[in-house]
């Protein structure tokens, strides 16, 4: 059965080498906005859940550390993002949102 894992990693290593190939021959800014980071935080938070499932199968983790582990992780990310951009990655969403609820 194919996942959903196995489906978008070729793409996500394209999207990788196309950026380390960009970065190695240009050398400049690549201007990404804001929902360029927004789509990154998603794919990477992700692929971190997806891993720390595996590492808490393989170590037999009750649930509750599961989760607290994996707020934990979320919540990381989220101080990460604030604190080095001073954005909050909480507010991603809300333009989205607020255009989808606008077109209905």
């Amino acid at each position: 059965m194919e996942t959903i894992g196995s489906k978008l990693t070729p793409i996500l290593v394209n999207v990788e080498n196309t950026l380390l190939e960009f970065e190695a021959y240009k050398g400049i800014k690549p201007n990404f906005d804001k929902a360029a980071l927004r789509a990154a935080t998603k794919i990477f938070s992700s692929v971190i859940m997806d891993k720390i499932w595996e590492l808490q199968e393989s170590e037999n983790m009750d649930m509750i550390d599961r989760e607290n582990m994996a707020f934990s992780c979320g919540n990381d990310i989220r101080k990460l993002i604030k604190t080095y951009l001073g954005i909050e990655s909480r507010d991603f969403y809300n333009d989205v949102c607020n255009k989808t609820t606008e077109l209905s």
